[in-house]
């Protein structure tokens, strides 16, 4: 796994290891970062279930301001801090050990709000609800932030989500990428 374009391009990153770790194949990761473009320079990037720490690092090799990743696997968390130390960009990223699908209560009262968020949670786990809820209710979102979804087929973006609106979904084998945004008024 290597950080694709931007300032670290070709960085290699450290993978996480095991049968539950499913990372994002460069080439969805490449077509994802294509598709949002627009929207990197100076972000705020939240990185929910953040596995290797590759969205919170492609995003800042590619212009964003600064990141937060968010997992709650202690092994995940220490291989987001090597990945992040191996790229130079401890100032830039806060980790957080959090369960996002219990609340992102991490994030109340933070002092800037999310431009783009990048969500990979466990295919088929029922997470996806459950994120969004509590992203909807932490506050910590910017007006108009697109939040960028990827998960399994079979798992659907709920469409009864106050406040958001599903705006694109690509296929890439068998991985569902949902592109969504809103205004999130709490």
């Amino acid at each position: 796994m290597r950080v694709i374009a931007g300032s670290l391009k070709g960085k290699k990153l450290a993978p996480l290891s095991g049968l539950a770790i499913r990372p994002t194949a460069d080439r969805v990761r490449e077509a994802i970062f294509n598709i949002c473009a627009a929207h990197i320079s100076d972000a705020t990037i939240l990185d929910l279930f953040s596995g290797t720490g590759a969205f919170s690092i492609e995003s800042l090799s590619r212009g964003a301001g600064s990141a937060v990743a968010i997992d709650s696997s202690v092994r995940a968390t220490a291989v987001i801090q090597k990945n992040i130390t191996a790229c130079r960009l401890n100032e830039q990223v806060k980790i957080i050990k959090w369960d996002i699908v219990n609340n992102l209560n991490c994030l109340r009262g933070v002092s800037h709000r999310f431009d783009l968020v990048f969500m990979d949670p466990p295919y088929n786990k029922n997470a996806v609800r459950p994120a969004l809820e509590n992203l909807a209710a932490c506050g910590a979102l910017a007006d108009e932030a697109l939040i960028i979804v990827e998960h399994a087929p079979a798992e659907s973006i709920p469409g009864d989500l106050s406040g958001f609106e599903l705006i694109d979904q690509r296929k890439y084998g068998k991985t569902l990428v949902s592109f969504i945004t809103g205004v999130i008024n709490i």
